[in-house]
């Protein structure tokens, strides 16, 4: 296993490098010729994101639009692109990477002007659906905040860390989530199953109750909704070493809105295969927990219950498990927090609460 994923990463970047090449040379090849250089991608408009239920996913449909130079409108976003293009070539090439926030100061060193981040964010999202690559590939991230621990040894891949290892027990606060842990071999693992946790006390507490050990559990914390490297992270746990991952979260529609995101991806990323986990489970917290544990709750807000409503036609929730707890918490009107099992004692939801629940998921 040791050197299958490098292998695969080293053509993947062959691969990519390629496809920004061949970007490259097409609109030169259309310059050369005479035309006005054009971009052609699938439209990433609401009306062109459907549900898959064989791939369990959003997906975009047949829909494209063109982005061209001889529209004056589309001049600023089409050399935006191709700066984009451009600037992601030069950190696959040298093997360094970026944040979103450092890609948007970037552009200003070359006079590329972005009315802000979140404009820069769209045009790299562009460049991910033109060529059919995450913009993890091109090896930009977001600013890290997930975190992993448990029994797993990693062999790293980046310049000047390749081939030294890394047990993921090996800090108490667990191992920040970034580039270098997830282009890393996954060497060897004693666990059989993945916690993913949204709340970082419960994480620290699982760390400190040994959950780890317990529940022979690699623990991965989402902090909130799981950043994409998070999730192709819990993907390659499930797909690489066959692990079945659980996800807990709190007991609201944001929460349930976390755990469907890491199994069946959002319509932000519908122009994405990587990112999805389809056999994940949600653990929880349920509605029906909230009454048979009698946890202590808020009142549901309206923005809650227009969400709740929102997820009842929502396709990823067709499911009896989802259905239920949505009409659950339609019906009692409360909402809970991960943290509410500690009205009966600290370790009272790892003792209790988490034997019971990864049992019934199992059976």
């Amino acid at each position: 296993m040791v050197k299958k994923y490098k292998g695969i990463m080293i053509e993947k970047k062959k691969e990519i490098l390629t496809s920004l090449e061949n970007l490259g040379a097409k609109i030169y090849g259309q310059m050369d010729n005479g035309f006005f250089p054009w971009i052609e991608m699938p439209s990433r408009s609401t009306e062109n994101i459907y549900y898959d239920p064989q791939i369990r996913q959003f997906i975009l449909g047949d829909k494209r639009v063109r982005r061209s130079a001889r529209n004056i409108r589309h001049v600023k976003p089409f050399t935006q692109l191709v700066w984009t293009a451009y600037f992601s070539h030069e950190l696959t090439s040298q093997r360094k990477t970026s944040t979103l926030r450092d890609v948007y100061y970037s552009a200003q060193a070359y006079e590329m002007k972005f009315k802000d981040q979140q404009e820069s964010n769209s045009i790299i999202t562009d460049l991910e659906t033109v060529l059919g690559f995450s913009r993890e590939d091109f090896n930009i991230f977001p600013e890290e905040r997930s975190a992993v621990f448990g029994d797993l040894t990693i062999e790293y891949t980046v310049p000047g860390y390749e081939g030294k290892t890394l047990n993921l027990t090996s800090h108490p606060d667990g191992v920040m989530i970034g580039p270098a842990l997830t282009s890393s071999e996954l060497v060897k693992t004693t666990a059989d199953k993945v916690i993913a946790i949204e709340k970082g006390g419960l994480f620290t507490r699982f760390i400190e109750e040994n959950v780890h050990k317990r529940f022979n559990a690699i623990l991965v914390l989402t902090a909130g909704q799981a950043p994409r490297a998070t999730r192709q992270f819990i993907k390659r746990l499930n797909s690489e070493l066959k692990l079945p991952v659980y996800i807990f979260t709190d007991g609201d529609p944001w929460g349930m809105h976390i755990a469907t995101v890491i199994i069946s991806g959002s319509a932000n990323a519908a122009h994405l295969r990587e990112l999805t986990t389809p056999d994940a489970k949600w653990g929880g917290v349920w509605a029906t927990d909230i009454i048979n544990y009698k946890l202590p709750t808020d009142p549901l807000e309206e923005v809650d219950i227009k969400r709740l409503h929102e997820l009842q036609r929502d396709p990823r929730y067709k499911d009896p498990l989802w259905q239920r707890e949505i009409k659950t918490f339609l019906r009692i009107k409360k909402k809970c927090e991960l943290e509410s099992f500690s009205r009966y004692g600290l370790a009272y939801v790892v003792n209790e609460y988490l034997p019971r629940r990864l049992s019934e998921l199992k059976g």
